[in-house]
């Protein structure tokens, strides 16, 4: 294995720090770089991935051939395969005339592909065949042309989950990801991360002919426990503001945190897909049932704590036995060293009698609680049947008038009149 100096290629590509992470996907991008191995370089948005293809195509054979970077996610669907493969004079509106693709443009050179997980599917099947063969067909052509040209990709999205949807070719992923190399996000690059801030902080004040704005100790800590969700280019936007912006050249924490965006997170509940369908798609219905029965899972768990609360208190017996009905679905329990176990299932409409054993030596005495209607703990989770409830409580309520049934439903007369059709419910 040859000796690489990692110092001398951060020098030559103005990479900034140190850290084993990043000296570790230096150090595999050196090695690969004189092979013609494909390449894939992961990692989130705006940590540097493109210096990587740099470094690849610089110390190869291929550094005085041409070098293209291209970011797939910014090319239209429909011109995409003509920008990368090329067009025939004619063979769509606009074609004016006959255009040399990327891959033509390139051969003996190296193309980086980022943003590899937006490319269409056509495209990916096109590319496939450019990676295997070297062959590719110009869009409104017959002819196939051959090419040499290396190819890296890039991405920040997780391919292996997009393989999965059906978004991105399987073939394709294990054929780009001869050699992986993984760029760490800058919060997970320490000390990296205050050298990065001065030498923006350098170019900032050369550029606009002020002073280096400084950090102060507590600055620094604030600044490498910020998360930093976009990256290096996060970074250089804010030195930037700070070096135009601020009087002081000396910034403490607290000057520091109004330049740093305040991360949020939504507590709302998510929107599950429906199967088979788009992602992101749910009906009204569904997600009203999905917040029902969360409540309901509330509900039942509340009662488990406060009936375990009260089954400690030595006077609470008789709080016990007037609200018996709440706690009539739950399991026997035991409270105060007494026994209380559920009875049959109750019959609504008929009074309600809590056995309670006092002791071994005295008979059951039942207390006659108020007749309210509960839940059971079989209580069917159908959409269907929670449909069909729903529309007869709404009928009884109007009293089978279809028109404010419908109304208070929140659907029209026609899909009521269907759905007493499809429940066969009578009015």
């Amino acid at each position: 294995m040859r000796n690489i100096d990692l110092q001398s290629i951060k020098q030559r590509f103005g990479i900034i720090g140190n850290s084993p992470l990043l000296n570790h996907a230096i150090q595999v991008a050196a090695q690969v770089a004189p092979t013609d191995m494909t390449v894939m370089i992961t990692g989130e948005s705006g940590s540097g991935k493109e210096s990587f293809s740099k470094i690849i195509h610089q110390l190869s054979p291929r550094k005085h051939g041409q070098f293209i970077a291209i970011n797939c996610g910014a090319i239209p669907e429909g011109t995409i395969d003509s920008e990368l493969f090329g067009h025939e004079k004619g063979s769509f509106t606009g074609a004016h005339d006959t255009r040399k693709g990327y891959f033509e443009v390139t051969d003996g050179g190296t193309i980086f592909l980022d943003e590899i997980g937006e490319m269409p599917l056509g495209t990916q099947a096109r590319l496939l065949r450019v990676l295997e063969n070297g062959e590719f067909i110009k869009v409104g052509s017959s002819k196939v042309q051959k090419t040499d040209v290396r190819v890296v990709a890039a991405t920040n999205v997780n391919l292996i989950k997009a393989v999965e949807k059906g978004t991105f070719r399987e073939d394709l992923y294990y054929r780009l990801n001869t050699v992986p190399i993984t760029v760490p996000p800058l919060r997970e690059r320490g000390d990296d991360i205050h050298l990065l801030f001065r030498k923006f902080a350098a170019d900032f004040s050369e550029k606009y002919k002020v002073q280096p704005v400084q950090l102060t100790p507590e600055a620094v800590q604030e600044l490498q426990a910020y998360r930093w969700p976009g990256n290096i280019r996060q970074l250089k936007n804010i030195v930037e503001q700070i070096s135009v912006l601020e009087y002081d050249r000396e910034v403490n924490a607290q000057k520091l945190r109004q330049y740093l965006p305040k991360e949020t997170t939504s507590s709302l509940p998510a929107v599950l897909a429906k199967e088979g369908g788009a992602e992101g798609t749910v009906s009204e219905r569904d997600l009203l049932y999905k917040v029902l029965f969360d409540m309901r899972r509330d509900v039942s768990e509340l009662k488990k704590l406060v009936f375990n609360m009260l089954a400690h208190q030595p006077n609470d017996e008789d709080l016990l036995r007037q609200h018996s009905h709440l706690f009539e679905n739950m399991e026997q329990q035991q409270y105060n060293g007494r026994s209380y176990k559920q009875e049959p299932q109750h019959v609504p409409g008929e009074p309600y009698y809590l056995p309670i054993k006092h002791s071994d030596a005295e008979e059951y005495q039942e207390d006659k609680v108020e007749d309210i209607p509960h839940e059971t703990e079989e209580e069917s989770l159908s959409l269907e049947d929670k449909e069909k409830e729903l529309i007869l409580k709404a009928l009884k309520k109007h009293n089978n008038k279809r028109k404010y049934a419908a109304q208070d439903l929140g659907i029209s007369e026609r899909t009521l009149y269907r759905k007493l059709k499809q429940y066969d419910i009578e009015d």
